[in-house]
Order: structure tokens, then C-alpha cells, then sequence
């Protein structure tokens, strides 16, 4: 009963320590951060994970995160602001997270990087509760009513105003409970707040945090309820098939390398068909690479070919005079030579001009057949594990292609 009215701490690296004196709790996260990050504002993804025990506050679990750095100081890495923007991401993205989105009061509202980074993952607004902090260091003669009444940048769950201890506040050792009575004095007796002052500030914002947290379990957990069920009874399968599992089973062997060659089949498939899980943004791969030679490389071939109209016109009009034969020297037949081109010659000329496209139609065959041993290459990777099965694949499919291009080039 003494320990439950008693106020204490435990971090998860200090695992069965108690921290009674907050002091202490302060001490220890700047400890926990120097040896993570070191001693010259190093930043690190790893949590720092602190549970505190308190008559005094309600069940919550928060996520402290970074502000947005723009210029690196100290040992942080150039590209700090990428990194924290990247950290932050991976928290306020997941559906079941509710965002506080934290902007001082002296700063222009529109330029808010919590607002905006929240904006992007939420923007309904359905999940970020705005928080306006430094009240107190507004410009004199000017204040945040419209955004705290929700008028300026509306969010669905509204905005809360705190006012928090300054660094000589805290410097001073000034205790929460005063700071928690200067806040309270300050909303009731700021002429812009005193009207709100019952929806102001950390007792209140500290209610509304508990209950929306709770309305947002409420609301998600049936469909997390779902899922988890959804993943059990996937599980209990797995366990049930693998009950009787036996490694030297001959059957499993059999099935497990079948799987592999049908996993292998689908992979040649899609890297083909341009639908692959994996892109090769470097340079054109498989079917993309394979529509290339047919549409621009086949053709650049055709057009590089050479052509002598001269020389065809003459070879067009001893074609014809050699299948009319003695007839052109009779009058009524001269008269009818240049009506129609005889079958026999339009033949003979095509035939020979088709023949020139045989060089442009095997360069062709080649270059696709060696994309496809290409993508074979690449879709036995995944048998690495597997040396001998990887290298029965690749010759027994490369064998395969190198036969249908034979016929191919028959064919041609």
C-alpha cells in the first residue's frame, strides 16, 4: 500500500532499480543518451524506455521525439534532418498512433514542422491533437486565441494551450506543483484566456490525452482484435503442420524442392511480365529490355540496312524482261509488258530482298535469348542456398532456351 502512494521510476536498461528521487531520472537519461550517442549530440533511433509510477497522474504512454534539426552540430551527421524526419516517420505513420503536434505560440503556425509532418501521415486530421506551448513569450499586444478556439488552422480534435517552466525555472529547482499553479494563474488572468481557461493548459491536457486515448483503443481495438486473431489461427497452422515435422522426411524434401522450382517459375515470370516485386532501377532487365530490341533495336538494324534503288530498278526490269522471254519482241505483246508485273518476277525480286532482313532477325534472336539467361541468372539467386539445385536450374532452363533459339533461327 506504501509503495502504491509512493512516486518512483524504473528504465528498462536498469532492470529491478528504483528511482525515487526525479533528480536521479533526469541524471540518468542524459547518462543513457551520452552512452548511446556520445558526448557531442550524437542522435540514436534506440529508445530510452522510462515507466513512472504516480498517484498523482493518469495511464498514458507517450513517444518523446526529436524536433527537426536543420543545421548538424557537434558529431551529428549531415544529413540530420533526413534521419530525424525518418525517425519520426516510423512512429506518427502507424494508424493506432494518436500525434501531438507541439509548436511554440512565438512562431508562425503555417510554418509548424509538427503540423506539416502530421499533415502528411494524417490528413483528415483524424489522429493529431494540436498542443500551443511559450504562451508567455508572445510579443506583447499579441496572443493565439484564434488558433486555440480552433479558427486559424482547424484540426478535428482541437488545439491545447500549456504553459511550461522556463530553463531558470528549472535551473531554480521550481518545483511542478508551483509551475503548475503559475500556469493556472496565467490563463485566468490573461484577458485573451480567461474565457478558456477551463480548457487550458497541463492538468487539462493531460485529462484529454487520457480519455481520447482511451475512445482511440476503443475504436481500434476490434479491428487489432481481428488481426491478432487472424495471425493466431494462421500460427496454430503452422504448428499443426509442423507437429509431425520430420527433417529426413523424403516426401518434404520432394515437396520443399518443388516449391523452390514453382517460386523459381513465377520469379522468371514476372520479371518478364514487368510485374516483379523487386526493380532494377540501374539499367533495363528482362521483359522491359526484351521490348526494347523489338521495338527500337530490331528497326535501327532494318533502317541501317543498304538500299540501291538504282540497282533494284535494274534488277526489277531484267526480271521482267527475262520472264517474258521472246515474247517482248513480238508488237501486241511489247503493248501489254507494262501493264502488270508477272507473278514470277515480283517473287524473284521480293525473295531476294527478304533474304537481307536474316542478319537483322538473328542479331535480334540473339539478344533476346541472351536477356533470357540473363533473368535465369538472376532468378536462381535466390536458390543460392542451394548450389547444386541453383546450378541444375540455371542449365537445365538455359539448355531449354538455347534449343528454342536453334528453332529460331531455323525458323528464320
Amino acid at each position: 500500500l506504501l509503495m502504491f502512494f509512493t512516486e518512483y521510476a524504473e528504465f528498462l536498461h536498469c532492470k529491478g532499480k528504483k528511482f525515487t528521487d526525479f533528480d536521479e531520472v533526469r541524471q540518468e537519461i542524459e547518462a543513457e543518451t551520452d552512452r548511446v550517442t556520445g558526448m557531442n549530440k550524437g542522435i540514436s533511433s534506440i529508445p530510452i524506455n522510462l515507466r513512472v509510477y504516480s498517484p498523482h497522474v493518469l495511464s498514458l504512454t507517450l513517444i518523446d521525439l526529436p524536433g527537426i534539426t536543420k543545421v548538424p552540430v557537434g558529431d551529428q551527421p549531415p544529413d540530420i534532418e533526413q534521419q530525424i524526419r525518418d525517425m519520426i516517420m516510423q512512429f506518427i505513420s502507424r494508424e493506432n498512433c494518436l500525434i501531438l503536434a507541439v509548436t511554440p505560440a512565438n512562431t508562425d503556425l503555417a510554418n509548424s514542422d509538427a503540423l506539416k509532418l502530421a499533415k502528411e501521415v494524417d490528413p483528415q486530421g483524424l489522429r493529431t491533437i494540436g498542443v500551443i506551448t511559450k504562451l508567455d513569450l508572445m510579443d506583447e499586444g499579441t496572443d493565439a486565441r484564434e488558433v486555440l478556439e480552433n479558427k486559424l488552422l482547424p484540426l478535428r480534435r482541437g488545439y491545447i494551450g500549456v504553459v511550461n517552466r522556463s530553463q531558470k525555472d528549472i535551473d531554480g529547482k521550481k518545483d511542478i506543483k508551483a509551475a503548475l499553479l503559475a500556469e493556472r494563474k496565467f490563463f485566468l488572468s490573461h484577458p485573451s484566456y480567461r474565457h478558456m481557461a477551463d480548457r487550458m493548459g497541463t492538468p487539462y491536457l493531460q485529462k484529454v490525452l487520457n480519455q481520447q486515448l482511451t475512445n482511440h483503443i476503443r475504436d481500434t481495438l476490434p479491428a487489432f482484435r481481428s488481426k491478432l486473431q487472424s495471425q493466431l489461427l494462421s500460427i496454430e497452422h503452422e504448428v499443426e503442420v509442423y507437429k509431425n515435422f520430420r527433417p529426413e522426411d523424403p516426401t518434404r524434401k520432394t515437396k520443399a524442392l518443388l516449391q523452390m522450382v514453382q517460386q523459381f517459375s513465377v520469379d522468371f515470370e514476372k520479371r518478364i511480365e514487368g510485374s516483379g516485386d523487386q526493380v532494377d532501377t540501374l539499367e533495363l532487365s528482362g521483359g522491359a529490355k526484351i521490348n526494347r530490341i523489338f521495338h527500337e533495336r530490331f528497326p535501327f538494324e532494318l533502317v541501317k540496312m543498304e538500299f540501291n534503288e538504282k540497282e533494284l530498278r535494274r534488277e526489277i526490269s531484267y526480271a521482267i524482261k527475262n520472264i517474258h522471254g521472246i515474247r517482248q519482241v513480238l508488237p501486241y505483246f511489247q503493248a501489254q509488258t507494262g501493264l502488270f508485273t508477272p507473278d514470277m518476277a515480283f517473287e524473284a525480286i521480293v525473295k531476294k530482298q527478304i533474304v537481307k532482313l536474316k542478319g537483322p532477325c538473328l542479331k535480334s534472336v540473339d539478344l533476346v535469348m541472351q536477356e533470357l539467361i540473363n533473368t535465369v541468372k538472376k532468378c536462381t539467386k535466390k536458390l543460392a542456398t542451394y548450389p547444386r539445385l541453383c546450378e541444375e536450374t540455371e542449365r537445365i532452363v538455359a539448355g531449354y532456351i538455347r534449343e528454342r533459339e536453334e528453332k529460331t533461327k531455323d525458323q528464320v
